[in-house]
């Protein structure tokens, strides 16, 4: 059974929704001597929701779009959302199926995530959710969507296809970021649906990690030309520390990175999304909401976890208006 909430905002307006799934983190901290068990702090995120939460927190308005538990987890899902401004009236709730969970842990070759997400309510979307989305969708500057949106299950990737045609035969611009996670779906399956989903999509937020894994490409360039070839009218193709790479197709520009001591890169390409996406909203041209956005992720990287770390517009501010301290790291 379903419980969904009816909407308060309507008629409204957001900058921004995003469709996928949230979950609740236990991210390893580091400790002291070694033969400690780890020690996990709890927190949240789920790619589309730290997006979303990355643009609320950047000025944007914006909404989110889901299935979750009705347990624990679920409740204080909830309340993150209304405590950080994005709209929850769209979220539908799944009391036969949980919310789902993930643990980070760290070592000298990064972050590694492992997922208790089988069964999970979001898994549980299915296209005719999109009846109860249609108005936020319509009403929104942009859809934003991952390729874990995809790969959660095959329902899942059916109602986030049918979301992007809707989002595109009403006039809302689509935006989808790679996140390629093949412990999700196998690389065949991830092939077809991000091509399928790139046609579907004016703006796309690749990495070059996965493109040369879905594609086989490891130059920039040609990755922005396959992306383009696909149908996207925009590209950002985001490099780390390098920065970013945008392209509208005609000119084709290099954002430089920032030097930072980086600590957790979890959630970083999500916070880039998100503030991206926040400053095309509020006009700024791909360039320039490029620059905001790289910056806004390397000040993500300096904090542990998905969420709390994620900059407010006057942190991104001070770092763009900072004098350079060189090349990145």
């Amino acid at each position: 059974m379903v419980d969904m909430k009816p909407s308060t905002l309507t008629p409204f307006k957001l900058d921004m929704v995003s469709l996928g799934e949230a979950m609740v983190e236990f991210n390893q901290r580091p400790h002291s001597n070694a033969n400690d068990a780890p020690l996990y702090a709890q927190g949240f995120g789920g790619d589309t929701s730290n997006a979303a939460i990355a643009a609320a927190r950047a000025g944007a308005r914006v909404g989110y779009l889901s299935r979750l538990g009705t347990d624990h987890w679920g409740e204080c899902l909830m309340d993150l959302w209304q405590r950080e401004n994005v709209d929850t009236t769209t979220v539908l709730r799944d009391a036969q199926a949980p919310t789902g969970m993930y643990f980070v842990s760290h070592d000298a070759q990064g972050h590694h995530f492992s997922y208790a997400r089988a069964g999970s309510a979001a898994s549980r979307m299915q296209p005719q959710d999109l009846a109860h989305w249609q108005d936020a969708i319509a009403s929104s500057q942009w859809l934003h969507l991952s390729g874990i949106s995809l790969a959660i299950s095959a329902t899942a990737c059916d109602t986030a296809l049918a979301a992007m045609a809707y989002a595109r035969n009403v006039g809302t611009r689509v935006a989808l970021d790679s996140n390629l996670r093949l412990s999700l779906w196998p690389l065949a399956r991830a092939q077809a649906c991000i091509r399928h989903a790139v046609s579907l999509c004016d703006l796309f937020l690749p990495s070059l990690e996965d493109m040369t894994a879905l594609t086989g490409l490891t130059q920039a360039a040609d990755i922005i030309a396959w992306s383009h070839a696909q149908g996207a009218a925009q590209v950002v193709l985001k490099l780390g520390p390098e920065g970013a790479l945008a392209s509208d197709g005609h000119h084709p520009g290099q954002v430089p990175g920032h030097a930072v001591t980086a600590v957790d890169a979890t959630g970083a390409g999500d916070c880039f999304a998100g503030n991206l996406l926040a400053r095309l909203s509020a006009g700024d041209d791909l360039w320039a909401a490029t620059a905001y956005a790289n910056a806004a992720a390397a000040l993500s990287v300096q904090g542990f976890g998905a969420v709390g770390p994620l900059p407010t517009r006057g942190a991104v501010l001070d770092l763009l208006h900072a004098p350079s301290k060189g090349t990145p790291a």
